[in-house]
């Protein structure tokens, strides 16, 4: 008679994966509120149930053995499953209309996950999501024609609204752009920009001036799409962070360009009282953004 089948610790997993996107098992004991040494022990029973070890340590940094790149695939799939089905059976009867704005920066990244799971666990919750601008958004959850928005954080016209995360400002450009030369050479820095009003243009702007670094606006865009075109094109600098950003870029200026602050995340709410349909979909948008988007150390 065959032995009973062995089950993975669904805790266990969600630990493993942790550590790994986040290149730390203690920055994954701080995310899942957890001593470092139990999520240790649950690697190490994560370990024993599949009979080999799983990461090993290569100088400061982990690495996946040849079994954690195969077991990591499965883990994630397994994880979202998981939670999909506690969603699912939370909210089996759940309908209604929900409507999401988000920020362009957010849609690529987060839109197919977030909206795919809700839906699947949701499928009479009826869904209608837009990309705009922030400003764009900020008016339409002011005058109740969204439900819930991703936004960039504007201390000055959102000074209450709660920051889920916050990531890094960065200058990104072509590897063919010669920046250097056009700081050692004093010549305006030709930059690619949003329309005004745009947050990550005042901070660039603000920052060059700072510096005392002269620039010029070669290219101006409202659509992020248009941005990537012109910066991949070599046109000149831009300033984003790094989600979506096309692989080809970079950002190896970092060091004789201006430090840029960091932009936080929000997620408004037309009401205080949001209803059930509504107020699910924020907490699962919200841990999407803290578990995928969180700014390391």
């Amino acid at each position: 008679m065959p032995g009973r089948p062995l089950s993975l610790d669904m805790d266990a997993l969600r630990s493993f994966v942790a550590g790994i996107e986040l290149g730390s098992f203690a920055l994954a004991a701080e995310r899942l509120c957890r001593s470092t040494s139990a999520v240790s022990a649950q690697l190490k029973k994560l370990e024993q149930q599949c009979g080999t070890a799983l990461v090993e340590k290569d100088g400061r940094h982990l690495r996946l053995t040849d079994s954690g790149e195969v077991l990591i695939g499965y883990a994630k799939r397994l994880l979202a499953l998981n939670d999909e089905a506690l969603e699912a059976v939370a909210g089996q009867r759940l309908a209604g209309h929900v409507r999401l704005g988000m920020q362009e920066d957010f849609g690529e990244a987060l839109l197919p996950e977030v909206l795919g799971r809700f839906a699947r666990a949701h499928p009479d919750v009826q869904i209608s999501a837009r990309i705009a601008r922030n400003k764009a958004l900020c008016h339409d959850i002011d005058n109740g024609q969204l439900d819930l928005a991703l936004c960039w954080h504007d201390v000055h016209t959102m000074p209450d609204a709660p920051v889920l995360t916050t990531l890094p400002l960065q200058w990104i450009h072509h590897p063919d752009t010669p920046v250097q030369r056009y700081l050692d050479q004093k010549e305006p820095l030709p930059l690619v920009l949003f329309e005004a009003p745009c947050l990550m243009r005042q901070r660039a702007l603000a920052a060059l001036d700072d510096a005392g670094i002269p620039w010029r606006i070669v290219f101006t865009s409202r659509s992020l799409g248009g941005i990537w075109a012109a910066v991949n094109a070599g046109l000149g600098v831009t300033v984003r962070t790094m989600m979506g950003m096309p692989t080809v870029l970079t950002t190896d200026t970092a060091q004789v360009l201006p430090v840029l602050p960091s932009l936080g995340v929000s997620l408004l709410q037309s009401e205080s009282r949001l209803p059930e349909e509504t107020a699910r979909l924020k907490t699962l948008l919200s841990g999407v953004v803290q578990w995928q988007m969180t700014e390391s150390p």
